[in-house]
């Protein structure tokens, strides 16, 4: 591919490319408190040639109880369902949703884990696209099927690399919740509240400007910049509730120039499972 789009698209320039080979939509829209609510959406009218991809179903992988809310997929699996959806590693892959990019950036940090770059998410999402006037179908998109063949990345950590490296200079913990969650209060999907010991909380909705797209990179640049008072972007691992809204931060970062940022994918969720793990509160 000649040049690719590996964080954002605007809705206008994505309009441009509609209908091109090697090109790919995903519809990425879901409801944390109403699973079905992605599909009924998609139903309803997605852009064209879009298909729908669900959170719980293709884009984590099976609940263990002590593995968190959202964990990672087995990468064959979510290789067939790209396949299965035309995608090869030559496709331009574009996610959407319409909650700012709070889903759509997970299938962004998905393929990146599975060496795919030429990923972006539509800035704005549906929102944006409906707010440009761009034409919606209920059509459902047809691919002549393929053989996607990951490529593993060693851009996420595992629980015990979080421990070991709490009061280490080697990570840079952040935290994509909200403030509230992060402090402990108001606790409504996990069921131990606080934060890992050491993390610097960045609300993943601060990524973004009034209008829910995301704010200019250098204006990212510099909120991030002042988190990491000069440590390397690369010793950052993200972590939210269960690894979803954490790949904003993640996107965010990119799309600021600060490369090579990780996911704890587990995140919070996991993390709270063992009793044994600590557990801060408050603003530290």
């Amino acid at each position: 591919m000649s040049s690719s789009y590996t964080t954002l698209i605007d809705a206008n320039e994505l309009a441009r490319h509609l209908g091109e080979p090697r090109w790919c939509l995903i519809d990425c829209r879901h409801d944390l408190a109403n699973p079905a609510f992605g599909r009924e959406a998609y139903e309803r009218g997605h852009l064209p040639g879009a298909w729908f991809l669900n959170l719980d179903e293709d884009l984590s992988g099976p609940l263990t109880g002590t593995n968190g809310r959202h964990p990672l997929p087995d990468p064959d699996r979510l290789a067939h369902r790209l396949g299965a959806c035309g995608i090869d590693r030559d496709t331009q892959v574009v996610a959407y949703d319409d909650a700012g990019g709070m889903y759509a950036a997970r299938l962004w940090w998905l393929m990146r884990w599975m060496g795919h770059q030429a990923v972006a998410v539509l800035d704005g999402g549906f929102q944006a696209w409906c707010a440009a006037a761009k034409v919606l179908t209920t059509e459902l998109p047809r691919a002549t099927p393929t053989r996607y063949l990951p490529a593993l990345q060693g851009n996420a950590v595992n629980a015990a690399f979080v421990e070991q490296h709490l009061s280490s200079a080697d990570m840079v913990l952040i935290d994509a919740r909200s403030p509230d969650r992060f402090r402990g209060e108001n606790e409504n999907l996990d069921p131990v509240a606080g934060h890992i010991p050491g993390a610097i909380n960045r609300f993943f909705k601060d990524n973004l400007g009034p209008d829910g797209r995301f704010k200019q990179a250098s204006v990212l640049r510099e909120e991030f910049g002042n988190l990491l008072r000069g440590r390397d972007p690369r010793k950052v691992v993200h972590q939210c509730g269960s690894g979803v809204t954490a790949c904003h931060n993640l996107l965010a970062m990119e799309s600021a120039g600060l490369s090579g940022a990780r996911l704890y994918p587990g995140s919070w969720s996991e993390w709270c499972a063992d009793p044994a793990r600590p557990v801060a509160t408050g603003a530290q």
